[in-house]
């Protein structure tokens, strides 16, 4: 999984897919943590996103570098453990000029079922399960 956040983090910005009803939304984000073992995001409660991934946590992960794509897809649960947030926030400095792990609003979300495919155009597929 370290792999797959250094990934996410090489990139600096990647895109994720959620489904309202019968469409697809796709939105970039910057946000990539491990935490207790797991590969977390973060976002806002008040965002649509939010409410897409409740109503369905189905969810998949797209970005690319330096003629690599990696796609991530599996289930976002949220985690509404106080120490969660924080541990995103204490990663992502920035994020505490909006974002507070008591402001009712932060919100971070693990994968469960992921599965992640590393690919270019010059080596097969790497397939990583988590």
């Amino acid at each position: 999984m370290e792999e797959v956040v250094k990934f996410l983090k090489d990139a600096n910005t990647y895109y994720l897919a959620t489904v309202e009803g019968d469409q697809p939304r796709v939105r970039p984000f910057g946000t990539a943590h491990i935490f207790e073992g797991k590969l977390y995001i973060q976002t806002g409660k008040v965002k649509e996103v939010s409410k897409q991934l409740h109503a369905n946590p189905k969810a998949e992960i797209c970005a690319f570098k330096g003629g690599e794509w990696i796609r991530i897809a599996g289930e976002l649960v949220e985690d509404d453990r106080r120490e969660a947030r924080q541990s995103m926030l204490d990663d992502y400095p920035g994020l505490k000029k909006m974002y507070s792990a008591d402001d009712g609003n932060t919100e971070v979300f693990y994968f469960k079922n992921a599965t992640a495919t590393i690919s270019a155009f010059n080596h097969e597929p790497k397939v990583i399960k988590f």
